[in-house]
């Protein structure tokens, strides 16, 4: 029998007991300033070069957590709170979390793109990489060691300054003999990477660095603007005061918990949770190749699902305490997981039909960067039909 994991919103939770108020919304709201301001002094201390250190991207991490969730905290339970101060307060902390992410996501999104081309090629390096390497090396080679135009073998500096006179042709053929019993290292990449996969990797990977180097010179000129310190002052003054109203202190949490769980059953209702159990969407590919580069019409419902599901799990967190030491529900965790992946996808298969709209590129460049958005796009359609048996399941489980 499977384990039930009951809501602290439920009243049959073992949260039913005390009743969670506003104190207990204050201490979780405090206790997520102080972990935002925790990260802060941390990233302040690992410091950020051209890329940054691990230390400083888990700091990155840890203050995108802990916005989202005082963020969460503000919205869910805005009638307990000072309302001028909250809708001052909630954009701010979306534009920190928002522009810590993007980072994190163009490299994220790179890497997955360079992944699906590796397996779909068939390769046993990454494209873009193997390029990369054979470019290099012809590049680093000491101008006496590459080869001719024609192929033929490298002219080798004799004695002098001279070159020596080119092998004999017994001698080639010997060479190409024993090249046969013994090839080199790099011949099987070249062989099984096609050239339109290698030239679309390289062409996202130039694509999402940039745009990645981009984003993170836009987080250090965030962290270090007068907004962005505005911002950490009203956190510093939440961690010590949160500006409850009157009757904050006598009102009980888990009817706002519990609206924004319906909030998030009547989006998954409204979902087409029937098209989601098909394995193939031709419709979401049509659109997607389109000259059209708005956000693909299907996937904004999903999304806007996965920011209900995650409203949700942070309510039941400020409900369960400071610490939001909450019951781990394994059905939310998995549903969460699908969704992430949904919007992953969705990401990549945009950034590849992007791709694939630079002017002048190859026919076979553009042929591997349709496939990889197909690809793409059959990953959207897996990972909704994997929250689809995930909240089913539940659902028949405890009806």
């Amino acid at each position: 029998m499977a384990q039930q994991h009951l809501d602290p919103t439920d009243p049959r939770s073992e949260h039913a007991g005390a009743v969670p108020t506003g104190d207990v919304l204050a201490g979780y709201l405090r206790a997520q300033a102080t972990e935002f301001l925790r990260a802060l002094r941390l990233h302040r201390e690992t410091g950020s070069g051209a890329n940054g250190s691990e230390g400083s991207a888990e700091a990155a991490r840890a203050l995108r957590r802990s916005a989202r969730r005082i963020s969460a905290g503000l919205h869910t339970f805005q009638p307990l709170l000072d309302s001028d101060w909250c809708e001052a307060m909630r954009p701010e902390l979306a534009w920190v979390s928002g522009t810590l992410a993007m980072e994190h996501a163009y490299t994220a999104r790179l890497e997955r793109l360079l992944t699906a081309l590796h397996r779909l090629s068939g390769s046993t390096a990454l494209p873009g990489q193997t390029a990369g390497v054979v470019a290099a090396s012809r590049a680093d080679a000491p101008a006496g060691t590459r080869a001719d135009s024609a192929g033929g073998a490298p002219a080798r500096p004799a004695a002098g300054g001279r070159a020596a006179p080119a092998a004999s042709v017994p001698q080639r053929a010997a060479s190409r003999d024993a090249g046969l019993r013994n090839p080199p290292a790099a011949a099987p990449e070249r062989g099984n990477l096609t050239v339109g996969a290698a030239k679309a990797g390289a062409l996202l990977d130039r694509q999402l660095t940039l745009a990645r180097t981009r984003a993170h010179s836009t987080a250090l000129q965030a962290l270090g603007s007068s907004r962005f310190h505005a911002v950490a002052d009203k956190v510093a003054v939440l961690a010590s005061e949160v500006p409850l109203t009157r009757a904050a202190g006598s009102t009980d949490l888990r009817p706002l918990a519990a609206a924004a769980q319906g909030r998030l059953t009547d989006a998954v209702t409204a979902l087409p949770l029937v098209t989601a159990g098909s394995p193939y969407n031709a419709a979401a590919l049509v659109h997607g190749l389109s000259p059209d580069t708005v956000p693909h019409p299907q996937d904004a419902p999903w999304h806007q699902v996965r920011l209900l599901l995650r409203l949700h799990r942070y309510a039941r967190e400020a409900v369960s305490g400071p610490k939001g030491n909450a019951v781990v529900d394994l059905r939310l965790l998995s549903a969460g997981r699908a969704l992430n992946r949904h919007r992953d996808a969705s990401e990549a298969a945009a950034a590849a039909a992007q791709a694939a709209r630079t002017p002048r590129i190859a026919p076979a460049t553009a042929y591997a960067l349709g496939v990889l958005h197909a690809d793409q796009r059959h990953e959207v359609e897996a990972a909704r039909f994997a929250f689809q048996q995930c909240w089913q399941k539940e659902t028949v489980r405890t009806s």
